[in-house]
């Protein structure tokens, strides 16, 4: 799959450019089927159909409270007007016999009827055995349309939209160019059906022209390794055979990506996407398994004042899910925790203990009961420790639950990651201090009962015999209860015995670490680069994934 690798340049950019430039670099395809040519349509057994496409008045409702939530952002108010499209025509096995069959050549006469206008085209197509000299078993097939002005596509009768997306299924821009990948497997005799809702635009300034499509293609990509500088670009070390059990010999550290400032606080969307933020540049970053494609998913992420130039890491860091599938977020610069509702607004989960700020929320996690515990150190602060906006005396553990926010410890300088074993009777907890000579890195780990206290914390793992002056951030546990932790020199696998297992080593130290996929691939945040490396476990607490 020659095209996907993410632009590397990016790591010399400025903090602008990263923010609004991490894209695709595409490359030469291994084949590509022209749908604007009646050769193209024929190799595919597909043909073209037209509808132009009304808008008509309907009924629905202002925007109301739900039965269980209070907030008026449901269509349950008072009866009003609005509009809709006529036909819907994205959905599987649409019946189009009726609608005007297309020459594929004529796919860039205008049609609609101009100004604010939409139109439909619909193709169905099916994988052939061959094209030219390569065999299409187990390719990459990616359908690219691009519509003067604006568009949408739909796959098999499905529209995958997630916030912060652009492009793919959804509107990539200005007679932009919209990829959607069809499969990564691909089969002779697979059938897709694919709707182009075809807009003129802007809408704003409704123009004089009218929809035409500039490009449609399907392009095939070979099961090709990536580029040699990204692959097996660190290194798996096994000190104890239980490594073995853990990862395969041939498991390889990939990089998937880089450009970014300090990658950090990485979890797998329910959506099958992986979010990341990056504190510094302020804003949370998505990055498409199917595309390697990279993309502002949010952002000021954590901090918009007007004193952010004293920040080093405004933005937001930790982020999770909660049973619901809404984004929690621990937020630097707003030193609190944010929570992502479905409809688009946010709540503030936790911003004070006692009627006194917190520091900067670090990292969070679900207990399997709905309470979120969080590490509050003051490392988002401009001045860390000596920050005079600082209110709280101490850097705690906390833990929300009904609504109030109340403190599990406070006996760690620096709580950074934090991680529940599989049956969440221990709470592990990582802690580095440059300041504490006794504990600058130091696992530590509690019970922790079921109001949320914190009890018989023990010093679980000592980093302090390293050389290296590096901080212990990220956990997390496996489906064994085998902890991964951010330390010195990589990621440290260590058996819930306190075993020191093996080491996860990259040309960065990651920072943080989060099961994505199928809840066995690890990906590494580490400062420019973000990393993945496949396991033979499962991820533990991973209930976005239904596990």
């Amino acid at each position: 799959m020659r095209f996907l690798v993410a632009s590397s340049l990016l790591a010399f950019a400025s903090p602008a450019l990263a923010q609004e430039s991490v894209e695709l670099a595409i490359g030469q395809a291994d084949a590509v089927v022209d749908l604007r040519t009646r050769e193209g349509v024929r190799v595919l057994g597909a043909e073209w159909r037209f509808h132009n496409t009304r808008v008509v008045k309907e009924a629905f409702r202002a925007p109301g409270p739900s039965e269980t939530d209070p907030l008026a952002l449901y269509p349950t108010g008072t009866e009003v007007q609005t509009y809709n499209l006529d036909p819907k025509a994205g959905a599987r096995d649409f019946d189009d016999s009726k609608w005007e069959l297309l020459d594929p050549t004529t796919l860039e006469a205008r049609r609609g009827d101009g100004r604010l206008s939409f139109v439909w085209y619909r193709i169905a197509l099916t994988l052939p055995r061959r094209l030219a000299d390569l065999d299409v078993r187990g390719s990459r097939a990616v359908f690219e349309v691009v519509v003067d002005d604006y568009a949408e596509v739909w796959v098999n009768g499905r529209l995958d939209k997630t916030f912060g997306q652009a492009g793919q299924e959804v509107i990539r821009g200005f007679n932009g160019r919209n990829r959607v990948v069809l499969t990564d497997d691909a089969r002779p005799g697979q059938k897709f059906q694919i709707a182009v809702l075809g807009i003129n635009g802007p809408m704003a300034d409704a123009p004089s022209n009218y929809v035409w499509l500039r490009s449609a293609t399907v392009d095939f990509y070979a099961d090709a390794p990536h580029a040699a500088d990204w692959k097996k670009v660190g290194s798996i070390v096994r000190v104890d055979p239980r490594m073995d059990q853990l990862f395969a010999p041939d498991a390889t550290v990939d990089r998937v990506a880089t450009g970014f400032q300090f990658g950090e606080g990485p979890v797998w969307h329910p959506g099958g996407f992986l979010l990341f933020s990056d504190p510094n540049a302020n804003v949370i970053y998505r990055w498409e398994p199917e595309t390697w494609n990279v993309s502002v998913f949010f952002t000021k992420s954590g901090y918009s004042g007007l004193d952010i130039g004293r920040y080093h890491q405004p933005g937001s860091n930790g982020l999770t899910f909660d049973r619901q599938g809404r984004l929690v977020v621990a937020q630097h610069g707003n030193r609190r925790i944010l929570r992502h509702e479905r409809k688009g607004p946010t709540t503030v989960v936790a911003d004070r203990y006692q009627g006194k700020r917190l520091n900067s929320p670090n990292d969070l996690v679900f207990r399997s009961d709905g309470m979120l515990f969080f590490t509050d150190p003051p490392y988002g602060l401009p001045k860390v420790f000596e920050d005079s906006k600082k209110e709280l005396p101490h850097s705690g553990v906390y833990v929300v639950a009904d609504g109030k926010t109340k403190l599990c410890t406070k006996d760690l300088r620096g709580p950074n990651g934090i991680a529940f074993s599989p049956d969440e009777k221990y709470l592990y907890i990582s802690n580095w201090d440059i300041t504490d000579i006794y504990r600058t890195k130091v696992i530590r780990r509690y019970t922790v009962d079921r109001n949320g206290r914190c009890k018989g914390g023990i010093d679980f793992f000592d980093m302090n015999h390293t050389d290296e002056n590096e901080a212990l951030d990220g956990l997390k546990v496996d489906e064994n209860g085998n902890i991964y932790a951010s330390g010195p020199g990589g990621v440290w696998v260590i058996a819930p015995s306190g075993d020191y297992l093996g080491k996860i080593k990259a040309p960065i130290r990651p920072a943080n670490l989060a099961w994505g996929e199928d809840g066995t691939v690890l990906y590494l945040t580490a400062g420019a680069d973000l990393y993945r490396v496949r396991a033979r476990v499962r991820g533990a607490g991973l209930h976005w994934l239904g596990r």
